[in-house]
């Protein structure tokens, strides 16, 4: 054990040496939850929205049906009673729903004058803004439609509500992303260069020959990016917290647990590729591109997975970032518990242990 403690100081010895790295390792995040905290946009089409028909009546159903077939939503679920709104949001599928009150079309007809509710998953403010101008747009059309030049025109008046974040602050959806992007950096790039550097300087023969297993010294140069990663969630939190004034509205114990899971899968990536390598500059290239711009375009962090062609989105259920933002953005944001994330808990968990197999296989063939 003390031998194994040992391995573990001297990758510390090494981390602290290298000023600019770190430098890069504790300062990035923090550049990174303030600079895309405040500064990125995106857009969304092809989401997938809920219905809450109070009326019933066939003016009520032709809305619904000019909403359906717009190209910007996709109606995926009807729902019945209010309450089952904010479990649908929870589900994480559902970017909106649609309630329409009783007496919709008496109210319109009769009256001239009805009323549409739109609420919005505001966890991802951007998406929520741009659905909700989008709804209200195909409402004015209809109401257009049916107005038909009278004297008298039918109004429609929509209430806007944006749950979970009401200010609409986009540092609710660049947070989350944040975090994946920089596990993924300090945790994939950093150990796979690290063993690689010991094979580039002909130690690596030297440290497999030593009294420890292996396994153990491939581990004690993990250690070290593992702490270091807890370290850059308590930053990317604090920040969060205290600057951006975003919320952890579910249990922090889970959010880190599920951290943990995210930064062993990502370790468990950079082992696999540290094994297939043999120069610094080979792994840091497969580092970026396996997960890098992965993580960037496919996790829903940068662009919403729904405008993409169904390969990429394909694609994108591979890439461990997608499910670590769905968990973060689900348990932080929404404040939901295990019971929501199991599923994506269990994904990541598989990945871990399939990165961890392969990895493992592959180390000890090259031993051979």
């Amino acid at each position: 054990m003390k031998q194994f403690v040992s391995f573990i100081r001297k990758e510390f010895h090494h981390i602290f040496r290298d000023r600019r790295t770190m430098f890069i390792l504790l300062f990035m995040p923090i550049a990174q939850i303030i600079i895309f905290g405040f500064a990125l946009t995106n857009e969304v089409k092809n989401s997938k929205i809920a219905i809450l028909d109070n009326a019933k009546d066939a003016d009520a159903a032709s809305l619904i049906t000019q909403i359906g077939n717009s190209r910007y939503f996709n109606i995926e679920k009807v729902i019945y009673t209010e309450r089952q709104i904010d479990e649908v949001f929870k589900q994480g599928k559902i970017k909106m729903v649609i309630v329409l009150p009783q007496n919709f079309g008496d109210d319109l007809f009769h009256f001239n004058h009805a009323q549409v509710q739109l609420i919005a998953d505001a966890s991802d403010p951007n998406v929520a803004s741009t659905l909700t101008t989008y709804a209200s747009v195909i409402i004015s059309d209809y109401q257009k439609r049916i107005t038909n030049e009278k004297k008298l025109p039918y109004t429609i008046n929509t209430e806007v509500r944006m749950l979970y974040n009401p200010q609409g602050k986009g540092a609710y959806s660049f947070v989350p992303g944040v975090m994946a992007m920089v596990l993924m950096l300090v945790c994939t790039m950093m150990t796979a260069i690290t063993v690689v550097r010991e094979k580039e300087m002909g130690t690596m023969e030297v440290l497999l020959v030593s009294p420890v297993q292996p396994l153990k010294i491939i581990i004690a140069k993990a250690v070290p990016y593992l702490l270091l990663s807890l370290i850059n969630v308590a930053s990317i939190l604090l920040l969060s917290v205290f600057v951006l004034d975003v919320p952890i509205n579910g249990s922090l114990t889970l959010l880190i647990a599920e951290s943990i899971l995210f930064t062993l899968t990502c370790l468990a990536f950079g082992l696999l590729i540290s094994t297939v390598t043999d120069s610094q500059q080979t792994a840091m290239f497969i580092s970026l591109t396996g997960m890098f711009l992965p993580t960037v375009m496919l996790s829903g962090f940068m662009f919403p997975i729904e405008n993409m062609p169904l390969p990429l989105r394909v694609i994108s259920n591979i890439v461990p970032a997608k499910w670590f933002y769905i968990i973060v953005k689900n348990v932080m944001i929404k404040g939901t518990g295990f019971m929501i994330v199991w599923k994506e808990t269990l994904i990541l968990a598989f990945m871990l242990l399939a990165l961890l197999v392969l990895a493992i296989k592959k180390f000890k063939t090259r031993l051979a």
